[in-house]
């Protein structure tokens, strides 16, 4: 058994890759649209997996688009993403400065949580040990959910 990817249902194709792609760094490895079907599905890879060519064989994120509009309520989109990073402060600084909510700041050095356009909580995670804790992220409060 290998874990494939991670779906997520979005509501707005632009908003989501500016998020995902622009911001937060994944980058598009494929796209299928379903004239019958009536959907977009986009994948995404962290870039780590498609410099080094994993991307057909890492897990992937699946931004799925119904063409004909849908509420999302009750989780029916999901429950959270987890990437491992570098830096969490360094990611956390780069995604406040394009404008992205740092629902729950890296206090600890270790974790945070941030929120895609479509309501989708991303929980980061520093790689290897934890950060010292450090400022502003040690006294920054929470921000709504996660």
């Amino acid at each position: 058994m290998r874990y494939l990817h991670t779906m997520v249902r979005v509501t707005d194709i632009d908003a989501s890759l500016d998020f995902y792609c622009n911001k937060f760094g994944l980058r598009e490895v494929r796209r299928i649209d379903s004239e019958q079907g009536r959907f977009t599905l986009i994948f995404l890879a962290a870039p780590d997996d498609e410099e080094t060519g994993r991307a057909n064989r890492a897990p992937l994120v699946e931004l799925t688009y119904n063409w004909d509009p849908e509420a999302y309520t009750g989780g029916r989109n999901f429950g959270h993403l987890a990437y491992e990073v570098d830096d969490i402060y360094a990611t956390c600084d780069r995604l406040m400065k394009a404008g992205v909510t740092i629902n729950r700041p890296p206090r600890d050095g270790r974790m945070a949580f941030i929120r895609s356009p479509d309501d989708i909580s991303i929980e980061l995670l520093q790689k290897g040990d934890s950060l010292a804790p450090a400022e502003p992220w040690k006294s920054m409060p929470n921000t709504g959910a996660w």
